[in-house]
Order: C-alpha cells, then sequence, then structure tokens
C-alpha cells in the first residue's frame, strides 16, 4: 500500500494551529528544528495573520530565501505592515556600536545589570497591538521567536525569559486572542539547570509542544529525525488531560513528510 507522506499542519492539525489564545512549544534535542519555525511562519502569515517575528538567530534574508521556497514573501508581507520583525543579529550590533536615541528592545546587552526583558515586551505589545479603523484588516496577531535558548546565552536568566512569556501570553493569547510560538533546544546537558528550568517552564504553560528529534540509530538520509506530538489539555480531567503521537520525518526542498514510525517510503 503506498503511504502519501503528509505537511507539517496535516500531522498535529490545521484547525489545531488556527486556534486562538495557545501557546505552541517547538522544541528539539539533537537535531535542527528550526524547520518548524519555517513551516510555522509561512503557515501563519498564508492565514493572513498579524505576525511579530523575533529572530535571533538568523539574517532575515535567510528567512526570506527559505518562506519564498514555502510560497510566501516575507519582504512583500512587510512592506504591507502584516509582517514585523526584529533582526537580532544585526539590532545586536547596532546596540553595540550605534548611538540609541530611544531603548532599543535588546538594550540588556548593554546593560551588566538588566535583569528583565521589558522593552522586547515592549516591542512585541507595540507591534501587534490591535489599530482600529486601520485599512488592512489581519486575523489573530502572532508571536513567533526563533529562539528563546539564545536569550539564556546572551545572559538573560531564565526566570526573566519565562516572566517575558508570561506576559506575552497575557496580552497576545488572553487579552488578543491571538498565539505565541516559541523555540528552545534541548541540549540534553544534565548540567544546564538555566535550559532545564526554561524548558520545563514552557512544557507546563504550553498548549501544544512539538518536539523533534535526532533518530537514536544516527544519520539516515531517508528519515531526518522524528516528531513528538503532544496536545495539552490542563482543564480536562486527568484521564483525558493529554494526547500524543510519533511520527518520523524527512525534510525536502519545499516540504516536510512526515509518515509513521518505520513506514518511511524508502524503508518500504
Amino acid at each position: 500500500v503506498k503511504r502519501r507522506p503528509l505537511c507539517v499542519f496535516s500531522v498535529v492539525g490545521v484547525p489545531a494551529a488556527q486556534t486562538e489564545g495557545k501557546l505552541t512549544l517547538l522544541c528539539d534535542a539533537k537535531t535542527d528544528g528550526s524547520f518548524l519555525v519555517h513551516h510555522f511562519l509561512s503557515f501563519y502569515l498564508k492565514a493572513n495573520c498579524k505576525v511579530c517575528f523575533v529572530a535571533l538567530v538568523q539574517s532575515f534574508s535567510h528567512y526570506n530565501i527559505v518562506g519564498q521556497k514555502l510560497g510566501v514573501s516575507l519582504t512583500a508581507a512587510r512592506e504591507r505592515g502584516q509582517l514585523v520583525v526584529l533582526e537580532g543579529l544585526k539590532s545586536a550590533v547596532d546596540v553595540f556600536f550605534q548611538p540609541q536615541e530611544e531603548p532599543h528592545p535588546l538594550q540588556f546587552l548593554r546593560e551588566a545589570n538588566a535583569g528583565d526583558l521589558q522593552l522586547l515586551y515592549a516591542f512585541v505589545r507595540d507591534a501587534l497591538e490591535p489599530v482600529d479603523g486601520g485599512e488592512a484588516v489581519w486575523r489573530c496577531p502572532v508571536l513567533l521567536v526563533d529562539d528563546l535558548s539564545a536569550l539564556l546565552s546572551l545572559g538573560m536568566g531564565p526566570v526573566a525569559v519565562l516572566d517575558f512569556v508570561h506576559y506575552c501570553r497575557a496580552t497576545v493569547c488572553r487579552e488578543w486572542k491571538g498565539n505565541v510560538v516559541v523555540l528552545v533546544h534541548d541540549s540534553g546537558d544534565a548540567e544546564d539547570e538555566e535550559n532545564d528550568v526554561l524548558l520545563n517552564g514552557l512544557s507546563h504553560q504550553s498548549h501544544l509542544i512539538l518536539r523533534a528529534e535526532g533518530l537514536a540509530t544516527g544519520f539516515c538520509k531517508d528519515v531526518h529525525g522524528q516528531l513528538r506530538i503532544l496536545w495539552r489539555r490542563p482543564l480536562q480531567p486527568t484521564a483525558h488531560r493529554d494526547r500524543n503521537l510519533t511520527y518520523q520525518y524527512k525534510i525536502q526542498d519545499k516540504s516536510v513528510s512526515f509518515f509513521a514510525k518505520g513506514m518511511s517510503p524508502a524503508v518500504l
């Protein structure tokens, strides 16, 4: 029997991805889970949502090139006001080497005693705040962060990062009925307590967790890894609270194919 590969949103369920007021946690362990960021970004832009993209690890041109392969132009979305991007790599240079007339969202990079991310939150709030009487009417606002682990590497503590996510959830998810999607790396290092605190804290808050993992058997050209999907229902009885599935996947040039474990076309 020929089994047709599934796209990423067929796997997690498009209705779940479109549900408003939810936090989605993207996590990767021993593999690169950035393909999930690209697909969520293209999905929400195609769904006509207003998107604030905090890109801390790659340049805007990188995301734009990948987006074009997935059928969206990040440049066009930014020009029409649908997409607001904070380009972390470029902004960090500006913070260090150029005079700032106003406080910068990444101002904490220059402040030795910076203990919170209030300016970054203010940037997100201003980017996604609904505008009455605007010419363009977007669907629900979306915050996408790639990735929160970078904030730990830049000197912020896990509690400060969790506070940032909490305030973003309160504003974007609860007040504006939008969605928040964040990526966190799982280093697998038992001594990395800060990353464990961040990952565990976000796991308890999330409604949907997508965890990309490398194969235990090592590299394979036909199966690049497996994706664990956990739907969390914190308000439901314990027996019906969580539901999880595991798929294997192969990253292609313009898409990602998913299939049940051991059911890769190459294996069959």
